[in-house]
């Protein structure tokens, strides 16, 4: 059994498929397409792709998703075209089961720059809503391929940033008609992230010459840049369900490394919650999302629910399981959520000093999110994510996930109660030691300051006692830990909790049962 078209005819038990016909679905989305997506990578195949069809199915739409890949063209070339534009989705429940569905809202795949002539006939359409984005942070930054095409002419550009302005530039020409550039990636205050970057390049051409006062004023004024929080774990496809896939009866199912280090399959696994909080602010109009459960609000509030998330409720725990999972020997979440010692310490520290300062956007309950997070989504064994991958760039997480909430336990005269949230920062500083909680030696993770403040930590003989002066400077860093924590009064007990850490063998899995146990 292969995943293309004839198989939609097809009875497929245990499987959903698309309710609609296919073939005037896609042909009226290239005629008149809404809605266009940059980004063709797992999180969209698993989430947008699937709100689209979730939408036809209802009949609330009649036009599905066009996508376009500008970094790794592998995405669409060899995962997308030769499937038809198909996709398996595999949601992966905490009981071992999996819902499993045949994605077929995708209505055209395209590639930049080689589709370049295409997109710019989607722009061009008057019919065009949206146009969103999942192409990763780096994604949007201003780098030095994206300053070649500022000293470029406009249909010379060679990156996303600049072939999204220069088509841009082709739509105001064309019809003049606003339009949405939506963000859907996981950083804070996307939306600006994508402004920023557009208007760097259409600032560029402007004081070039390329771009009219009058086009310049239309996209000041009918752009809209709306932010968003996303969130739904989709790690890389795994073997696991590769295997079930084939039990099944599908072939082709391999997982393959494109040449630019992506993992990807014809299929997606992915965990069943997901969130989509969107600042309503579509110029164009936009599909019913909120058919599909996307929550449409103010850009305040999409702030709001990104601080719960990122502050308190989901992401400080994320990395304190990273940090202390890596020290004990884990290799996954799931499993570090089935060690005593590690589910209380990041429950306890959720509810007794996250909870008390949390941001409560309003639109979602942040006990019932973290309830969520706690009891079904870190513990769910079969979403294959590791402590090591979430340890990844920790120093640039710091601030967000604990300065944020260490800053307001000051602000109410709160930090000197806290117990759990400096251990976690000690426990970072252990961690740069390299060596675990046996005294073995592993790798750490990437990290951009790694090669800065790791030699400071390794200057401090494992077994032995720290004093604040061995650290210098860096406890004071407000930029590593999002406040100063000599100042904050939370040095002292920082380097005690690191000494405590750092006694020798076993000493991290003492301390951590010592606070379960009270």
């Amino acid at each position: 059994m292969k995943l293309n078209n004839a198989v939609l005819s097809q009875s497929l038990p245990g499987y959903a498929l698309p309710q609609y016909d296919r073939q005037a679905m896609a042909r009226r989305s290239r005629q008149q397409p809404t809605w266009l997506h940059f980004g063709a990578g797992n999180l969209f195949r698993a989430f947008p792709a699937v709100l689209a069809q979730r939408l036809l199915n209802a009949g609330e739409t009649d036009t599905g998703v066009l996508c376009c890949e500008a970094y790794d063209t592998d995405a669409v070339t060899q995962f997308l075209r030769p499937y038809d534009d198909l996709t398996l989705s595999v949601s992966l429940l905490a009981d071992g089961s999996m819902e499993k569905e045949v994605v077929g809202s995708i209505a055209q795949s395209l590639t930049l720059p080689q589709d370049r002539c295409r997109v710019e006939e989607i722009f061009r359409a008057p019919s065009l809503q949206m146009v969103s984005f999942t192409i990763t942070e780096k994604g949007y930054a201003v780098n030095a391929a994206v300053k070649e095409d500022m000293g470029r002419a406009p249909g010379e550009a060679q990156t996303l940033l600049g072939a999204l302005a220069a088509c841009c530039l082709a739509r105001f020409e064309a019809c003049g008609a606003p339009l949405a550039l939506v963000s859907m990636d996981n950083c804070s205050q996307n939306g600006e992230k994508l402004r920023e970057g557009f208007f760097a390049v259409l600032d560029a051409w402007k004081a070039a010459g390329h771009v009219s006062p009058e086009a310049y004023a239309w996209a000041q004024e009918k752009l809209s840049f709306p932010w968003s929080m996303i969130d739904k774990i989709t790690p890389r496809p795994h073997e696991s369900v590769q295997k079930a896939l084939a039990a099944d009866g599908w072939e082709g199912m391999d997982i393959q490394v494109t040449g630019k280090n992506t993992y990807i399959a014809p299929f997606v696994n992915t965990e069943k919650p997901q969130y989509l909080v969107i600042e309503d602010d579509f110029p164009a109009g936009r599909p019913p999302l909120e058919k599909a459960g996307v929550l449409f609000t103010s850009r305040d509030t999409v702030n709001a629910v990104e601080r719960m998330k990122v502050c308190t409720c989901l992401n400080p725990l994320h990395t304190a399981l990273a940090i202390f999972g890596c020290l004990l020997g884990h290799t996954s979440i799931a499993g570090e959520m089935a060690d005593p010692d590690l589910r209380d310490f990041v429950t306890t520290m959720a509810y007794e000093e996250g909870m008390p300062v949390v941001i409560d956007p309003g639109v979602i309950e942040p006990k019932a999110f973290l309830e969520e997070v706690l009891t079904q989504r870190f513990p769910n064994p079969f979403i294959p994510d590791t402590p090591q991958r979430i340890a990844t760039d920790t120093s640039q997480k710091l601030p967000i996930r604990f300065g944020v909430d260490i800053g307001l336990h000051l602000e109410r005269g709160t930090a000197g109660q806290l117990q759990r949230m400096p251990l976690v920062l000690a426990g970072w500083l252990r961690y740069l030691k390299a060596v675990d909680d046996q005294g073995q030696p592993f790798t750490c993770s990437p990290d951009p300051l790694l090669e800065k403040v790791q030699p400071i930590a390794q200057a401090i003989p494992f077994g032995t006692q720290a004093t604040q002066e061995d650290f210098g400077s860096l406890l004071e860093d407000a930029s590593i830990w999002g406040v100063d924590l000599k100042a904050a009064g939370l040095s002292a007990l920082v380097v005690e909790d690191f000494n405590r850490l750092n006694q020798g063998p076993g000493a991290v899995r003492t301390t951590l049962e010592q606070l379960r146990k009270g």
